[in-house]
């Protein structure tokens, strides 16, 4: 049973201050449990919204470090490499960002060397932060042929490249990885996307999505922030 609680808002605004608030509390009390922080993010529309109230916190930024939780396999030059967007937002307060891709054509090659960056980090992560849409993807674990390998990866295998049915190629947090964080926390946004939310976590295991499956498997409670 996925032990799952929902916060609900009445603005971007209002959820961008409780997410950014809750993300900051994680990754402060991370630096002070062991003196570092690691976290996860998603990039898209409503999670860019939160980076700026998360930005302004008043952390010890330096010894934080940030991955995407997901990336098209895109050099970090390219407006839609999400390395670069956070970047963009946590590097002037001092956060390390570490893009996970090397812009290889082979996503399976892709994948193998966010892998091998990704076993450099100290591990677990303290945060993974999803952002759940109307697709019902968790990150880059989407429908398609490298479905399984996403959802099926050993416990000590960091991402793998995916190739979604729908979109192109990019290198995603396995499930594994996801659930081995010691928080995990969702953002969604209207009343469409929380619908499908709501379905797959009630399917669970047998969830045609891939969020149901991979939540499915969840031993941590997961806090759900939900805005019209």
């Amino acid at each position: 049973m996925i032990e799952a609680e929902w916060w609900d808002y009445d603005s971007v605004d209002e959820l961008a201050e409780a997410v950014g608030g809750d993300v900051g509390f994680i990754i402060d009390s991370a630096l002070d449990a062991r003196a570092a922080a690691l976290v996860a993010l998603p990039v898209d529309g409503l999670s860019q919204q939160v980076f700026p109230t998360l930005a302004a916190a008043k952390l010890k930024w330096k010894q934080a470090a940030i991955v995407p939780a997901d990336d098209f396999i895109v050099g970090v030059e390219d407006e839609r490499s999400k390395a670069r967007a956070l970047a963009k937002a946590f590097l002037p307060v001092g956060a390390r960002v570490v893009p996970i891709v090397t812009a290889i054509p082979d996503h399976k090659a892709a994948g193998n060397a966010a892998d091998a960056r990704l076993q450099e980090l100290p591990w677990p992560p303290d945060l993974v932060w999803l952002s759940v849409g109307v697709d019902g993807n968790a990150a880059g674990i989407a429908s398609g042929a490298d479905l399984q390998d996403a959802l099926d990866a050993p416990k000590a295998r960091r991402a793998v490249g995916v190739m979604p049915e729908s979109g192109e190629p990019r290198v995603t947090l396995t499930r594994a990885s996801i659930l081995a964080a010691r928080t995990v926390l969702i953002t969604v946004q209207g009343k469409e996307a929380r619908e499908v939310l709501e379905g797959a976590i009630a399917d669970g295991q047998s969830s045609k999505l891939p969020i149901g499956r991979v939540l499915a498997e969840a031993e941590q409670p997961i806090d759900i922030h939900w805005v019209a």
